[in-house]
């Protein structure tokens, strides 16, 4: 299955980021992506995709991570709401045994 997702590039402590399309069971820095759609930067806060590239893999079913899926909301390349990546809180459960 095929994945829109992130590829860390950069130095160390200097992080960017490109978005690929890859095959869901290889590595992420296997480096053998089947097409690039863009780059992100979150020290400067840059964020560049090739929108018509995105839409046509999209429509060829290939399903996008979820930060990329948030990405491609923020730059309104399609239209669909946003994905909590966070974590979600599990309540503390206090153990009382006296």
């Amino acid at each position: 299955m095929l994945m829109m997702r992130l590829q860390r590039v950069g130095r160390k402590n200097e992080p960017a980021y490109r978005v690929v399309v890859v095959d869901k069971r290889t590595g992420p820095k296997s480096n053998k992506h089947i097409d690039q759609l863009g780059f992100y930067n979150p020290k400067l806060g840059v964020v560049e995709i090739d929108g018509s590239k995105a839409k046509d893999w999209l429509s060829k079913g290939v399903k996008a991570s979820d930060t990329v899926h948030n990405m491609l909301v923020s730059k309104k390349i399609i239209d669909a709401k946003k994905i909590n990546v966070l974590p979600s809180k599990k309540p503390i459960v206090k153990d009382v045994t006296a």
